[in-house]
Order: C-alpha cells, then sequence, then structure tokens
C-alpha cells in the first residue's frame, strides 16, 4: 500500500492546516517519532551485553538516526513557517 493511501486523512488534515510541503513533512514527523517509539521499546528488551543498562549498538544506531532525521525535518519546517508563502508574496 502506498503511503499516501495508507495516511490519507493523516496527509489530508496536515495539507489542509499547514500547505502540501509542510503538511508533508509534519506527517513525516509523526511518522518518525512512531518508529522512534517502537526502536525506544525494542531497546528494553534488546539490552547490551557491553553495556548494561543500554540498547545493543545497533538500536542505539537507529534511534540516533532517527532522531537526526526528526531533527533535520523539524528545521526544514521552522525555516519554511519563517519564510513567506508564495501565494501570500503573489497577492500583495
Amino acid at each position: 500500500m502506498s503511503v499516501y493511501s495508507e495516511y490519507s486523512d493523516e496527509l489530508e488534515k496536515h495539507e489542509f492546516m499547514m500547505g502540501l510541503e509542510r503538511g508533508r513533512l509534519a506527517v513525516t514527523l509523526d511518522l518518525l517519532t512512531d518508529a522512534l517509539v517502537l526502536v525506544g521499546q525494542h531497546g528494553v528488551y534488546c539490552q547490551s551485553a557491553r553495556q548494561p543498562g543500554k540498547p545493543k549498538m545497533d538500536v542505539q544506531i537507529i534511534a540516533r538516526n532517527i532522531e537526526h532525521a526528526k531533527e533535520l525535518v523539524a528545521g526544514v519546517l521552522e525555516i519554511m513557517k519563517a519564510r513567506p508563502h508564495a501565494s501570500d508574496t503573489a497577492s500583495r
């Protein structure tokens, strides 16, 4: 199933509220957050033998990469929020 079909309701809601690009990025951020939660849950059961109390190294790397991806997406959203929309400047 296509991501556009599977998340059509969320995409429609966010695209309406925020515009096409920002809405899709917002849904992407939500999906990354959901993935991070699942990785965190997995890390509870997949403990490192070398570092007691910490997830295995591959789980740590996956979690770090998802966090970095979220930070990049959030940064783009902030940049887009600060810029005037093309439709705003066209109406002036």
